[in-house]
């Protein structure tokens, strides 16, 4: 008997994952099926470049609103 394979999450997959964590609304099986599918190393990477793009983009934000 053949074990079932584990199907690997795309880079894509794993950006959408951490978008919803960002908003924080995830269904209880779309939290399962991505820790079954993602790797943690990924989604910390996407996670950190995610939190420094939005960082950035509030400062941005902020600057183009208080600029004379």
């Amino acid at each position: 008997m053949s074990e079932p394979t584990v199907q690997q999450g795309s880079v894509w997959a794993t950006v959408k994952a951490v978008a919803w964590s960002f908003l924080g609304v995830r269904k209880g099986s779309g939290f399962q099926e991505d820790i079954s599918q993602l790797k943690p190393y990924h989604i910390i990477a996407v996670g950190l470049i995610g939190g420094i793009l939005f960082v950035l983009f509030l400062i941005g934000l902020v600057n183009w609103i208080v600029a004379p």
